[in-house]
């Protein structure tokens, strides 16, 4: 689609607010200085009002915007809510970009402030025409300066998928073709089939579509205000041809992962193929639409011990049998960290077992033996991670491990401090440790494009004998045991809860693998990593198999 829309509706709004009906105008210069515009009764409230809005002022608020919005008077409408300069070129946008007529909305029954309705529409351009249905929701508030009963203006009023404020609502030839996403079987991948699969698809449709052969199509889509971010196909009026987009994915562990992630709010998921670097799944389940299983930076807890633990063998700290004390408590740079509570001090546990156990403090007392960079090294020398040079396919991070001096780098050994990774991350990690080989991870077969894939080093076949050891020991009868159980063949695993500032609840996290497959996932607020991205692995794994 053409960019230039976004000016055109600037400019067609100012014409609305300038030269618009009197009581049009007035409204929206009005709400311009205020919060606001006209009350329901369709005049300046006399005595300011306080207190949340009465059911009559929601059902009269609601109404009157509901009548202006179906006439398409913009200026009004917007008049009704509590950002009338954000709502007006929005509301403009609505019939003069999008196209959409004949609109006709019905609202539900109140909860209170909140009115949920649902819009039916038709969608018309150059001769094509489509009809348009979906509900959103809205939520009456009391203007700070007018006293008024107004909308609290958020773009999703206006549609659901209108997610960031200069979002906006665009009909016409699609910027890029239509494509057919197809799995690893060449079975079609579509967003209706694997939801969490939609942003993911938009982004191979940016940025494949042109190349893959296919025709342009007509559509209503949504045009993120977020720079790079493609658009979001809401409904075709008519049909391009569609250019054929391979994959990596498996459509059997993508619909595993799907139903997986469904189980936990706030969780991501991503499964690989060790031996390829092949992604055969990415599942999310997030009220944002973010896909953090690629993009996601936040602290891995505990499972960056496989790191550390690799850190340690490959710098002859310890090895896997070799001594690794776990006390109640450990000092580092005068930062006390401790243990998760009901966990047994070992003076004389063994790295192997302070790993199953996932103790802490076994770790940061090689805090003042270990380098400031020894870490990083391993994790981009050895791991790939943190060099910001993946090419999966799709926009992605490829970890962060900073050389951290002070309490950080007894941190970062435990993966708290300044660590930051994402499943897809995780996974990668899990798959090295499993074959010593790092193979970038990617979602689009590296024959499509000739990208350049990043490389590493891997690991010394010993340090893979014992960081295997170890992962099983973990899944077999370590902290991974009971959400492992049942799975057959070469298994392996590490838990994982990393704390968050002003967070009651740990996210968790939990990386296994299961022959030729490893995967990883992060549930926000899940707490240990059995009680939510555990059983997320699980099920992939169970899949995989």
């Amino acid at each position: 689609m053409r960019k230039g829309v976004k000016a055109a509706i600037v400019g067609s709004v100012f014409a609305v607010m300038v030269g618009g009906a009197g009581y049009g105008t007035y409204n929206v210069v009005d709400a311009l200085n205020g919060d606001g515009g006209g009350s329901a009764g369709g005049g300046p409230a006399t005595t300011k009002k306080s207190g949340p809005p009465s059911a009559s002022e929601v059902e009269e608020t609601t109404a009157a915007f509901f009548a202006a919005w179906e006439k398409g008077e913009a200026a009004t409408a917007a008049s009704y809510t509590d950002n009338a300069e954000k709502a007006a070129p929005l509301l403009t946008s609505y019939a003069e970009a999008a196209h959409i007529t004949g609109v006709k909305i019905t609202p539900g029954a109140a909860a209170g402030a909140t009115v949920p309705f649902t819009v039916r529409a038709t969608v018309s351009y150059e001769g094509k025409s489509e009809p348009l249905s979906y509900g959103s929701r809205l939520t009456v508030v009391r203007g700070l300066t007018t006293g008024r009963a107004l909308v609290d203006w958020q773009p999703s009023v206006v549609h659901p998928q209108l997610t960031a404020m200069d979002d906006t609502l665009v009909t016409g030839e699609s910027s890029t073709p239509a494509i057919e996403a197809v799995d690893r079987d060449g079975k079609v991948l579509t967003k209706e089939k694997y939801p969490s699969l939609g942003p993911i698809l938009d982004d191979l449709r940016q940025k494949y579509g042109d190349r893959a052969g296919g025709t342009a199509s007509i559509e209503l889509v949504v045009r993120h205000a977020a720079p790079d971010t493609p658009d979001t196909a809401l409904l075709t009026l008519a049909e391009g041809k569609a250019g054929k987009v391979p994959t990596t994915l498996s459509a059997t562990v993508q619909a595993a992962a799907e139903k997986a992630v469904n189980q936990y709010a706030e969780s991501s998921v991503v499964a690989l193929q060790p031996s390829t670097g092949d992604v055969l799944a990415v599942a999310n389940n997030r009220t944002d639409g973010f896909n953090a299983a690629f993009q996601g930076t936040v602290a891995p807890g505990s499972t960056m011990k496989i790191v550390s633990a690799a850190t340690l063998i490959d710098n002859e700290l310890t090895t896997a049998d070799g001594p690794a004390p776990c006390p109640d408590s450990a000092m580092s740079e005068g930062q006390t960290f401790r243990n998760i509570e009901n966990l047994p001090p070992d003076e004389g546990a063994t790295l192997a077992e302070s790993f199953a156990r996932s103790c802490n403090t076994a770790f940061v007392k090689f805090a003042d033996e270990v380098r400031v960079d020894s870490l990083t090294k391993e994790a981009q020398d050895r791991f790939g991670l943190g060099r910001d040079d993946w090419k999966t396919g799709i926009a992605s991070f490829d970890g962060r491990v900073p050389a951290s001096g002070g309490p950080d780098t007894a941190a970062n050994l435990i993966g708290q401090g300044e660590v930051q990774m994402n499943p897809l991350n995780m996974a990668s990690v899990t798959a090295t440790a499993m074959t010593g080989t790092f193979r970038q991870p990617v979602i689009v077969p590296r024959s499509l494009d000739d990208r350049e894939l990043a490389r590493a080093r891997g690991l010394a076949p010993d340090t893979v004998r014992q960081l295997r050891s170890m992962m099983n020991r973990t899944a077999t009868s370590g902290t991974a045991a009971e959400v492992m159980s049942g799975l057959r063949g070469r298994i392996g695993a590490k838990t994982g809860s990393a704390e968050v500032d002003g967070r009651a609840k740990s996210n968790s996290w939990f990386t296994g693998y299961r022959d030729d497959v490893a995967a990883a996932a992060m549930t926000e607020d899940g707490g240990h990593g059995v009680d939510a991205s555990g059983p997320i692995v699980a099920a992939v794994l169970r899949a995989g198999g």
